[in-house]
């Protein structure tokens, strides 16, 4: 079953990739669904601002999942899907601050400054929204020729940032039940920790290589 999956044909992979895009919005479906049949419970901007962050910080942890289980499960395609997960990470981060910016302040730009300089859980979130926007405009083929491989890996690796950013405006707006946030940043510790080992494990790789062509 592994080795099918492992080599999974282009069109398969194309068509997984619809399937998951159509899913993605099904979080932005449901919402307006709730929206129109009065489901937003007593406070609706409050429900739409959870449910958008919640959204975001799911498809950025999806994101961040990608490679580490692309080395467990053997698959490389996954790595096809990665791009498109991020973008809905900041698709829905987009949906989350603009829920705030005109449903909670009516675009009240001089409240808002004082929420991000006084209220530390704004601050953060507001900060993993600004580095998300450079992640987002460079992520096509062109962007990263145009930065070079290297050069994008470096940016794009504000990911992991932005994800312990995310859990942490998360924990800090929920105050009393930090059960989701602590799920967040239990699955973001084991995929940071997963990195880790791998870059230490192809460090020792790469220093025992050097010893025996040395020798």
């Amino acid at each position: 079953m592994a080795t099918t999956l492992a080599y999974l044909p282009l069109e398969r992979v194309r068509r997984l990739k619809r399937v998951v895009f159509f899913l993605a919005l099904a979080p932005l479906a449901r919402l307006l669904w709730l929206g129109f049949h009065d489901g937003l419970g007593a406070n609706p901007v409050e429900f739409i601002t959870r449910s958008t962050g919640f959204w975001t910080l799911t498809f950025l942890t999806l994101t961040l999942a990608v490679t580490p289980l692309r080395r467990l499960l053997g698959w490389p395609w996954l790595l096809r899907l990665r791009r498109m997960l991020g973008l809905y990470a900041f698709f829905y981060a987009c949906l989350h601050f603009s829920t705030y910016l005109v449903l909670d302040q009516f675009f009240d730009l001089a409240a808002i400054g004082q929420d991000v300089v006084k209220r530390p859980y704004i601050t953060v979130g507001f900060t993993c929204f600004l580095l998300l926007i450079p992640l987002a405009v460079t992520s096509s083929d062109r962007m990263i020729r145009r930065l070079g491989a290297r050069r994008w890996q470096r940016l794009h690796r504000l990911v992991y940032l932005i994800g312990i950013g995310g859990v942490i405006h998360f924990w800090w707006l929920v105050k009393a039940d930090v059960t989701q946030p602590a799920l967040f940043a239990a699955t973001l510790l084991v995929l940071l920790g997963s990195r880790v080992v791998h870059a230490l494990r192809s460090r020792a790789l790469s220093l025992w290589r050097t010893g025996v062509e040395a020798e």
